[in-house]
């Protein structure tokens, strides 16, 4: 019989690397206290990385750089997805993503239908914060971050330069979910999206 070790090891080595790997999809090999105690054991001997609490990454190589650990936007997707949530960027994320801001944040704030937590990424942080159902409906890529980002910048203080390239990203969303999407924001977000149909 092989040592929980061993048997992690195995998996993992059978994964690509790069994706990221959660302390509980070992839980078939063991007790939850022997597979902590195997993936520390593993971290130590550098097999695999520690990205956050209970997630680790057998490192991607680049012929450039070296190791390269994931991004907390990946922890954070991994996380979205194993837990099967929706989520959505706001604030200065949202306009980061968008194009609006060049400013990368280190805090990212992501509103979910899953339970609010705080999770650490090297020296950025992930928040879900529970949001309520009806702001988690919005269907386009770019329209639901569109209204996030609005609700940043804020009525009184969206420039010309920032509407112009809104209007440009909302050019690019599917028609249906622009209709599907702009009842679902603030009135004074729904008149600058509406521009983008005509």
């Amino acid at each position: 019989m092989q040592s929980v070790e061993k048997q992690i090891l195995a998996k993992i080595k059978k994964t690509r690397r790069g994706v990221l790997l959660f302390a509980e999809d070992f839980n078939s090999l063991g007790s939850a206290e022997a597979v902590r105690l195997a993936l520390h054991r593993l971290e130590k001997k550098e097999e695999i990385t520690r990205v956050a609490q209970g997630i680790y990454v057998r490192q991607r190589v680049s012929e450039l750089i070296g190791k390269t650990r994931p991004s907390a936007e990946e922890v954070a997707a991994a996380i979205a997805k194993r837990d099967r949530i929706r989520t959505i960027p706001t604030g200065s994320y949202a306009l980061n993503a968008l194009g609006l801001s060049t400013q990368v944040p280190m805090k990212i704030v992501l509103l979910t239908d899953g339970s609010p937590r705080i999770v650490k990424v090297g020296k950025r942080t992930i928040k879900f914060k529970r949001a309520s159902p009806k702001t988690l409906l919005a269907k386009g890529p770019i329209s639901r971050l569109v209204i996030q980002a609005l609700k940043e910048i804020g009525n009184a203080n969206l420039s010309d330069a920032e509407e112009r390239k809104i209007f440009e990203l909302l050019k690019r969303e599917k028609r249906e979910h622009l209709l599907h999407d702009i009842p679902l924001a603030p009135v004074w977000i729904q008149k600058i999206m509406k521009k983008a149909l005509l």
